[in-house]
């Protein structure tokens, strides 16, 4: 049956596109919808020039009083060590320096013992770990002598723990020397 109605529409085409609906007859069905459903014409927003300038001037001004705002945090969290206790400030100054000479003197055997080397550096790191541990809770410590004690002895302990290696380094280097005699003595 659908095929009979198929070809009935085909046949009879030109009929039915005979009528054609009137020219206002969008227009009146227009009228008669509810006002929801009419076309609500938008205006593209535009910005002016002068609006995108301020706001580019406020994001400006917004990002510079950050990144100065940063900058002084970054100062505030630097402790004159000199202001809690001048001693202590000489002295840190004083065993930095020590340890500082005494790293150069102990990377002399990386080339020649890079196993002990190694062991050698872990332990003196783990050490350095602890003390920028200390560095940094100076700033927030409500005892910040306390805490600079605490950072001075750990800096003597890494020199006496530089000094045993060394010493270590040098009774390793003897006893080479040693081995390396008695072997040309026989």
């Amino acid at each position: 049956m659908s095929k009979r109605l198929e070809d009935f529409i085909k046949n009879n085409r030109e009929e039915f596109d005979d009528l054609e609906p009137r020219a206002n007859l969008w227009s009146r069905i227009e009228t008669e919808l509810p006002q929801q459903f009419k076309e609500q014409k938008h205006e593209a927003k535009t910005f002016s020039l002068g609006f995108v300038l301020r706001v580019a001037a406020i994001v400006i001004m917004v990002m510079g009083i950050s990144f100065f705002t940063y900058l002084h945090n970054q100062r505030s969290t630097q402790v004159n060590l000199a202001a809690i206790n001048p001693e202590y400030a000489k002295q840190q100054v004083q065993y930095a320096s020590l340890i500082a000479s005494k790293r150069t003197e102990i990377k002399s055997i990386a080339k020649t013992d890079p196993q002990l080397y190694n062991e050698f550096t872990a332990e003196i790191t783990k050490m350095d770990s602890t003390y920028r541990k200390l560095n940094k809770d100076l700033v927030t410590s409500p005892n910040q002598e306390a805490v600079l004690r605490a950072m001075i002895r750990n800096l003597q302990v890494q020199t006496e723990v530089l000094n045993q290696q060394l010493n270590v380094i040098e009774q390793f280097n003897e006893f080479k020397n040693q081995s390396k005699n008695e072997i040309k003595n026989i």
